[in-house]
This record gives C-alpha cells, structure tokens and sequence, in this order.
C-alpha cells in the first residue's frame, strides 16, 4: 500500500555506514582530557522514496542545530525486503533509534515486543488532532505504537472535458449524485467512470459508510465482515458504479494499468491517488490542464466519503539505547514545523485535521486533504497482510459482481476469520 504515494528522489545518506545502533559518547580536546562534551548520536531509518533530499537535509540540519551536541544520521532503507530486516532489527541489541514503517505494519511490529509503548506521549503529541485513519493502525490494543506521520489517500479524478461535454457543471456532493452524473456521462461512447472489479480499497470505503468494517474482534476472536447487512450494501454501491464502464470485474487497478485506460480520453472519471495524474498525462500529454479532483463523495453533502488512508507511521524501538532523545526525534517529524514543510513539499496529507489548510494551492492534494479526514485503515491484527498476500477481498469481489453476493461474503468472511484467528 505504502507504493501507492507519489514521492520525489531521496538521496541516501550515510552511505557505507554499517552501525545502526545509535551511541554516546564523550568528544573533547583529545585522549583524556577535561572537559568535554556528551555527545549523542541517533540512527533514523527512512523508506527511499518517502521525503526528498531537500527535506531530509532540512530536518537534519535544523534538529541538529536546535540540540547541542546530538548527531543525526539518516539511512535511507528499500522497500524490497524491509520487513524481515525491521523485525530482525527490533529482536536485536543494535536497533536504530526511529523508524519508519507503513502504517498498516505497526501491529504485526507491535506484536513481536520489541516496539516501544508511546501511549502516555499521545497528549504531548497533539494526538486529538490526529487524523483518524492514520492514527487507528498505530494503536494496538489500546496503546499507541505508532506515531502518524503522513498520509495519502484515493481521490476521483475527472475529464473536465468530458464533465463540460454532458453538460455537468460542478462535481457531486453525494453518493446519488455521483450515480447521477455518471449516468450522465456513460453516453456517447465515453465511459462515466472506470471502475475495475476488484478495487477492494474503495470498496472498503463503501463498507465504512454504511457502518460495516472488513472484519472485527469481539475481544477474543476476529470476524470476517463482509457477510453483514453494511457490508453487502456497500458492495451492492460498488456494483452500480462498476456498471457505469466498461471496467473488467475480474482485475486490479494494475490490470490494466488504468491511468493507460484513462490517457485514451474517452473516461470521464477514476479513483486514484491524487499522483495518478501524473501517469495519465504522461500517457497522454495533451490531458495536461483538464484533470480535475475531488473527494470521494459520502452518503450525505456534509461528509466526504470513507477512504483508506495509506501512509506512514514512526515508530521506537525497545532496543534504541536513547529511547528519550530518539523519542524527541520523533515529536520533531510529527510536529506542526516539520508537517507543514512535507505537506508542502510533498503534497501528502499532514498528520494534523488542522493543517488540511496548507494544501490548499493544489486541487489534488486539497481533494485528499478533505477526504482524509474521514480516513479509515484496515483492521490492527498482526495477520491482515495475509489477507492481502491470499487475495480474499479481490477474489470476493468478482464473484460477488458476477454471482450471489450474500452468499459469497459469507465464504469471504469465513476465510478472513480464520487467517486472522491463526496463531503464529
């Protein structure tokens, strides 16, 4: 999920560095001598492709500053094999001192013991400002593992040329005017919406609408939601949307690739990330300057639609043998400085409901700023990545667009329960 963000080039710092531990020490005149300085060093694990070289730089050389003696040594890590080396890493005694992780992986880092419990840093933080979806995955039981970072999340961009060709004037506020307007549009030979069948991330957004999750835990034991009375009428939207293109029930976004499908020019409409209109426009350059965004649209006009919020979060571990100064590290790149800077730079999504504001130069990233704030995120259970790896969602969606729905999310819910009940 975290591939889903468009991000710009980082540069990697620290290169060849083979300690990861962070240390203090002792610097002075030389050997011996009187007088010298405590002098600490902290190791902060950043994903490639997260923050840009600028903004790495940035933060450095301002924390730095602004703390005597403490030394910041950023490692920028690939996405290709991060999760054995994260968990390798939190079972060690050489652990870095803040990390990055995708937000929906904080439980199953949770789960191994080794992350630091940051629930009495949450007043301190601000966390009542915290956007919901991207605070929901950090907390694991009760108790706040993971720090919001940023976030991104799934917006409709839009033909302007084909919404001014049918006559629609300005973007829907509610579900039944998006199923107005796209009926609207699917005339002509161009499709109102291009909507594979299994885009199970906005299918989840149709289920929190009607009040329906993925899957729930009593206390004890998880439960496949896709059976319930909220769940059916969330895919029972999707279907009718779906039907308004020409978009196959049995593939993914990638399959094929539908920023390709939308550069044809004939589609009025996708859900995206906001960055997908980059792909479109280099496909076809001449849709450059007639993309438009806008949130996915709710039940009601008062309230964007549920989306999942994709993103990071930072996390402690248990083995940093500076826990308090990596914690400060921490509090820095979640702060209001740091988090307008990235959302400016970046075009994410702050961390912060208040700081939605600061997008607001851009028509993409203010779309996904107002959606974000009725973000969502899957369920905390240290299996759900199972769920993905096995396709269950997907595969549900297909039958359930070709076949008997109710009777489908009830097999559908049957196997997420028992992947997410199975003991590690």
């Amino acid at each position: 999920m975290r591939r889903l963000l468009a991000a710009a080039a980082v540069l990697t710092i620290a290169a060849g560095l083979t300690s990861c531990s962070s240390s203090t020490e002792t610097q002075g005149q030389g050997p011996g001598s009187a007088g010298g300085t405590a002098s600490t060093k902290l190791t902060v694990w950043i994903m490639r492709d997260s923050i840009s070289d600028a903004l790495v730089q940035r933060f450095t050389s301002d924390y730095q500053a602004a703390h005597a003696g403490t030394t910041l040594d950023v490692q920028i890590q690939e996405w290709d094999g991060i999760g054995q080396k994260v968990t390798s890493a939190l079972a060690s005694n050489d652990a870095p001192d803040v990390i990055e992780v995708g937000n929906t992986q904080v439980a199953e880092y949770a789960a191994s013991g080794g992350v630091r419990d940051l629930t009495d840093k949450v007043a301190d933080l601000g966390g009542a400002d915290w956007l919901p979806g991207l605070s929901e995955p950090g907390k694991i039981e009760g108790k706040q593992y993971g720090i919001p970072w940023y976030a991104a999340n799934r917006v409709v961009i839009y033909n302007k040329d084909l919404f001014e060709k049918a006559g629609v004037t300005a973007p829907p506020k509610t579900r039944d005017e998006w199923i107005d307007i796209t009926t609207k549009l699917n005339k002509g030979g161009d499709q109102g919406i291009y909507l594979p069948g299994q885009n199970w991330y906005t299918l989840a957004g149709f289920i929190w609408d009607e009040g329906g999750d993925l899957a729930v835990n009593d206390g004890t034991t998880w439960k496949g939601g896709l059976d319930t009375p909220q769940a059916l009428a969330g895919m029972d939207f999707y279907k009718k949307l779906q039907a308004l293109g020409d978009g196959p029930r049995d593939s993914d976004e990638a399959n094929p690739p539908q920023a390709d499908v939308f550069a044809k020019g004939d589609v009025a409409q996708l859900i995206s990330v906001p960055g997908g209109a980059v792909a479109i426009e280099k496909a076809n350059p001449d849709l450059k300057d007639k993309l438009g965004f806008f949130p996915i649209p709710g039940k009601t006009a008062d309230k964007p639609g549920a989306v999942f919020t994709g993103g990071s979060d930072l996390i402690v571990p248990e083995a940093s043998k500076n826990q308090d100064a990596a914690y400060e590290v921490v509090k820095a790149l979640a702060g209001e400085k740091f988090q307008t800077d990235m959302a400016k730079e970046m075009s994410y999504v702050p961390n912060r409901v208040s700081l939605a504001g600061v997008l607001s130069g851009s028509e993409g990233a203010a779309a996904m700023a107002v959606g974000a704030a009725n973000g969502h995120a899957t369920p905390t259970s240290p299996n759900w990545a199972a769920v993905e790896a096995k396709n269950v969602i997907k595969e549900y969606m297909t039958a359930a667009l070709t076949g008997d729905a109710a009777a489908e999310g009830g097999k559908a819910s049957q196997t997420i329960g028992e992947i997410l009940n199975t003991k590690s």
